[in-house]
């Protein structure tokens, strides 16, 4: 049961670089091999390389509508799920107080008082749906046994509901920074896609997209400069996110070339950390760097 955003791989490159994004074979690939047989999708990589804006522009494409779940350290059902409104209920009791505990029971436990929250809200969409669970690793193993339902068959148990079964598959995309390591379980439903930093041909064309004007020297430069961070021994490797913003610093900079100076002065739009801004400091060596072929 796939949801049928995409008629091939070349489609799915072609439609997400109307999206502003530029995806490997790869990366296409995969996203088609997840529309056609419905499985969600989980991708991991390093923070930064573009797995959430994977999901963003599919729904872009796709024209879906896009709900996202963003996982957190102690996320659990209530907020992943479904919880009741307790509020709505109490006044709905105290409005009913002749009536009895059986009838309020009923009344209460109906759809006008049941808060969906972003699982939920997916698997009962009757419209196209990207359902994006950000950060996965960071929910605990609780949440991990809750998703195994709502992915397995796209359905979900509410007791006093009964079972809610999707009408039409949202398409799941899971991203993880592999801070732990997720369960067997939850692996085996997906489809796997691992995104690293891109090569520098494929980073050179995406600075030239997200920054217009940039001179096509000036981002060879740039993607270099980067390549030559990520070589390094740093708390924080430079994201694509952040190469983009450095160009566009560069930009407006009116800088048109990179100098020692001009590293020096712009390297906390890339780097984060002030023992990494020292460590490049002191270890990159700009014109050994942009003179390599």
């Amino acid at each position: 049961m796939g949801t049928g955003f995409f008629a091939s791989v070349d489609d799915v490159s072609a439609k997400l670089a109307e999206a502003g994004y530029l995806a490997s074979t790869a990366v296409a690939t995969t996203v088609f091999l997840a529309d056609r047989l419905g499985k969600p999708l989980l991708v991991e990589g390093p923070a930064g390389v573009g797995k959430t804006e994977l999901a963003k522009a599919v729904a872009q494409v796709s024209g879906s509508r896009l709900v996202r779940l963003q996982c957190y350290e102690g996320i659990d059902e209530a907020r992943a799920l479904y919880e009741w409104n307790h509020a709505k209920q109490l006044l709905r009791i105290t409005a009913g107080r002749d009536e009895t505990w059986e009838d309020a029971r009923t009344d209460i436990f109906g759809e006008e008082f049941l808060l969906r929250r972003p699982l939920l809200t997916a698997i009962s969409s009757d419209e196209p749906t990207v359902l994006l669970i950000d950060e996965t690793d960071k929910a605990d193993m609780e949440v991990e046994g809750l998703l195994l339902e709502v992915l397995g068959d796209f359905q979900v148990t509410v007791p006093e509901l009964g079972t809610i079964t999707a009408t039409r598959a949202p398409f799941a995309v899971l991203t993880s920074n592999a801070t732990r390591e997720l369960s067997e379980a939850l692996r085996r439903r997906c489809l796997f896609l691992h995104i690293d930093f891109p090569d520098e041909e494929l980073e050179r064309d995406i600075v030239r997209l997200k920054v217009p004007g940039i001179d096509d020297a000036l981002a060879d430069s740039v993607v270099r400069v980067i390549a030559a961070l990520r070589a390094m021994d740093l708390r924080k490797l430079p994201s694509v996110a952040e190469t983009i913003d450095w160009a566009r610093t560069l930009l407006a900079l009116g800088a048109d070339a990179l100098d020692e100076q001009v590293v020096r002065e712009s390297l906390g739009v890339v780097l984060k950390h002030q023992d990494d801004i020292a460590k490049a400091g002191a270890g990159l060596k700009l014109e050994q760097v942009l003179d390599a072929s």
